[in-house]
């Protein structure tokens, strides 16, 4: 059971690079975690808002997970133009945006009265 545990985890693992390796909007992403961190500890956001950051950031970093795998798998079962593959890609992709989007909205919710306050 426990070498079962440790496979899961070493696969786990091996996604996370694959997926910080390999698509490029994956690194966006993170990249703007980071920002939402050290805006976070700048501007001394409290608890609420900490786990509201990073429910969001886990959430758009997912999203981007299931999306990659959604395209590495419609790669799999074709390597030609088919208009459902095109379809399916599209809409993994539109999960992205939208979490993105919210993730964006709760951030400008929570930073931007911070960042006029201390800038005022």
């Amino acid at each position: 059971m426990l070498k079962r545990l440790l496979n899961s985890f070493k696969f786990a693992i091996a996604g996370v690079i694959d997926l910080f390796s390999f698509t490029p909007n994956a690194k966006i992403h993170l990249a703007a975690a980071f920002v939402a961190t050290f805006f976070g500890f700048y501007l001394k956001i409290n608890a609420t808002e900490w786990c509201l950051i990073v429910i969001a950031i886990g959430i758009v970093i997912a999203a981007e997970a299931f999306n990659t795998s959604i395209e590495y798998l419609t790669n799999l079962v074709t390597s030609e133009y088919h208009e459902l593959a095109k379809k399916t890609k599209d809409v993994a992709a539109a999960a992205v945006f939208i979490t993105a989007i919210t993730a964006a909205i709760i951030g400008m919710i929570i930073f931007l009265p911070k960042l006029i306050m201390h800038f005022s």
